[in-house]
């Protein structure tokens, strides 16, 4: 069982993940979700992760705002890809369910501190701006967090916001340097496996087949969302991003890589947001995260199908 808070910035791929992960109460105990600005303004993503609580019947799940802008670099944001209300494919609304009283860094720091020692997971699914402000105020909450799983940074596949940056590292780079140095159990699943685990007709349709309104909302988010990146890189289906995370957690035998140095490039230039990422150990120093470089699409789809069919 993982005690497990999700960090994101929904996002048409974050919802998926959110669905995916609520579906999972056996072994996702989700004490809250904290928000910030990345895909879209942070506004529309703390409404989009309400909705996905309100889709997947779970209004009990609270939804904390944070960081509207990054710790040091003007903000950009991915409407392009996700839409101008971060969501293709389905109609948003206002969801029933208000956001949680208390900005998501101080709700951070407090849950992080009351913990026991290595108690907590943190799905990070968007920028890392909340844990990094967190860090920054409260040293100490390491203690609480057992690992970070990152949808996070691109070596082999190269990057999707510039050559050889990942968007999520791109939108804060000195957040996530600053993660990446906080000392605790890291596991990264950059574009280098996302981009190996590709939607097809078959893989939607089987979703819009469960019959329930998860399904569709899936089937129809995936429908919108995965022309795009198809079109861009020339690849035969869609990338499902975020939802690697949560297949992670479930289930991490799907997936391989290694331990390795990671740094994060936050000198202006044309490598702005590159994660360095050491494969073959040349600086000869220390790992400090787990960088998956394969999964097994098949797996992942019928885990992902099996999980959504057990939703309204």
């Amino acid at each position: 069982m993982h005690t497990l808070i999700i960090d994101t910035d929904p996002g048409a791929d974050d919802v998926i993940a959110l669905l995916f992960a609520m579906a999972a109460p056996e072994v996702l105990h989700i004490r809250a979700l904290t928000t910030v600005a990345g895909n879209v303004p942070l506004a529309k993503t703390s409404r989009n992760a309400r909705l996905a609580c309100e889709w997947g019947g779970r209004p009990d799940i609270p939804v904390y705002a944070g960081a509207d802008r990054p710790l040091r670099r003007a903000p950009i944001h991915a409407a392009d890809i996700h839409g101008h209300e971060g969501l293709t494919g389905v109609e948003v609304h206002e969801p029933a369910a208000p956001l949680a009283e208390g900005h998501a860094v101080d709700h951070l720091v407090r849950i992080l501190r009351a913990a026991p020692e290595r108690s907590v997971t943190l799905a990070m699914l968007g920028p890392q701006t909340n844990l990094a402000l967190a860090l920054e105020q409260a040293p100490d909450i390491v203690r609480g967090l057992r690992e970070l799983v990152l949808m996070a940074g691109a070596h082999f596949n190269g990057g999707n916001i510039t050559p050889v940056a990942e968007f999520n590292v791109f939108a804060d780079p000195h957040a996530a340097d600053c993660v990446l140095r906080s000392g605790v159990p890291i596991t990264m699943l950059p574009l280098d496996v996302t981009h190996r685990i590709l939607t097809s007709e078959e893989r939607i349709a089987r979703l819009r087949a469960l019959g329930n309104r998860a399904g569709r909302i899936v089937a129809d988010i995936l429908d919108a969302y995965a022309p795009q990146e198809m079109k861009h890189y020339g690849l035969p289906g869609g990338p499902v991003h975020d939802a690697t995370v949560t297949a992670w957690l479930l289930q991490p035998s799907l997936f391989s890589g290694r331990k390795i140095h990671v740094e994060v490039d936050s000198r202006e230039g044309i490598g702005f947001g590159q994660t360095v990422a050491d494969w073959h150990g040349s600086l000869r120093r220390p790992a400090n995260a787990n960088w998956i470089v394969d999964g097994d699409a098949q797996g992942f789809f019928d885990l992902l199908t099996e999980h959504i069919a057990r939703l309204p």
